[in-house]
């Protein structure tokens, strides 16, 4: 029951009450011809009139306002279907189906994470290896430099037929045609030889159907129609099996650049491990050097001491000199020999620091003990 049949019927139930109340006080009336006792029913009657002239205006309202609402339904949904007749019209123009199929293409391989002309080349041009020149819709380059090749194929109008279908006979004979439509696309991939044309690249062929409701068509009149693809080759995708496969490609890509990070880092390792090798090496030189030059030092100074401070004294003593020879004291400072730390035991779990940090600590503070 709408808002309109509601006002009517208390439209007329107020009405048949303002009747059996009229009367009431007309045989109220004839009884007692007095008119005072009748006032508070007249006021009674007075305000349920204004009671149905506002539910009145108000019923006429709402009810032109419905009228308009619906007006304005009426025009959408006319607008509605003049614009899916024209996007239907269109779709079944082949290249404006072939540029919708790009289209969604291109939108998957965006929101797998992607980058153009780096992990993906659209379009490229090719001979297969019987010299026919093609021409895929997008070509993935995987991170071992293998390619797969994805081309999009749009089989509409078989499926918009079934969809429209209003008898099941009438559908069931649309969709298999339908089905027939992407067979036939399937012996097309097939027939071009696509991975013969990029080198090196993956033995087989994508075909992306830009809609899922495509293939779940396709494959309620023929169950087998991925197994024939895969007996030539060609792989069945929709957009979200192919966005997965393109994530999957994606990610090996990241890991392949962690992987190539991670042999940069192991090489400066390397380099830096055989540098500081060399250095420990000057170090030890130079250490054993010093340790020479000490006893070298210590050796003249006391060869000074015994044989020329001696003589120099002599002068000291009958007043020839006017100050006293200096003496060098002697260099008792030891050079300290570069040792390799004390590697950790590995299972003493009563040192969770490790022996490497304490000498560590030890060495920076000059300390030994």
């Amino acid at each position: 029951m709408d808002a309109a049949s509601l006002l009517l019927g208390l439209l007329l139930g107020a009405l048949l009450a303002t009747a059996v109340t009229l009367g009431v006080v007309t045989l109220l009336a004839r009884r007692r011809p007095e008119d005072a006792g009748l006032d508070p029913v007249h006021e009674s009657l007075d305000h349920l009139h204004r009671l149905l002239a506002g539910m009145e205006r108000a019923r006429a309202t709402a009810h032109g306002e419905l009228r308009e609402q619906m007006g304005t339904v009426g025009q959408a949904s006319a607008q509605l279907k003049h614009e899916t007749a024209a996007l239907v019209t269109a779709l079944r123009t082949p290249h404006v189906r072939g540029r919708w199929g790009e289209v969604q293409l291109r939108r998957v391989v965006e929101v797998a994470g992607l980058v153009e002309h780096c992990d993906f080349v659209e379009q490229p041009s090719g001979t297969n290896d019987e010299g026919a020149g093609v021409r895929p819709d997008l070509v993935v380059t995987l991170a071992d430099g293998r390619q797969v090749i994805v081309d999009a194929k749009v089989p509409f109008t078989g499926y918009i037929e079934a969809v429209q279908a209003e008898d099941r006979a009438v559908r069931a004979e649309r969709v298999t045609a339908h089905a027939r439509q992407l067979r036939a696309h399937i012996d097309q991939l097939a027939a071009r030889r696509y991975p013969t044309a990029f080198r090196p690249a993956a033995p087989f062929t994508v075909l992306f159907v830009p809609s899922d409701g495509f293939l779940t068509t396709a494959l309620e009149a023929e169950p087998g129609l991925l197994e024939y693809g895969f007996a030539r080759d060609v792989v069945l995708a929709t957009p979200s099996t192919l966005l997965a496969l393109l994530r999957t490609v994606a990610y090996s890509w990241r890991q392949e650049r962690l992987a190539r990070d991670a042999d940069q880092v192991l090489e400066v390792g390397r380099r830096l491990h055989a540098r500081l090798s060399t250095l420990s090496g000057h170090l030890t030189r130079l250490g054993s050097a010093l340790s020479t030059t000490l006893s070298r030092y210590n050796e003249t100074v006391g060869s000074y001491e015994r044989s020329v401070l001696t003589a120099a004294r002599r002068f000291d003593d009958l007043g020839i000199a006017e100050s006293a020879v200096p003496e060098p004291a002697p260099v008792e400072a030891t050079v300290r020999t570069l040792r390799p730390p004390e590697l950790p035991d590995p299972l003493d779990r009563s040192d969770p620091v490790g022996r490497l940090d304490v000498v560590g600590d030890r060495e920076r503070d000059g300390t030994s003990g």
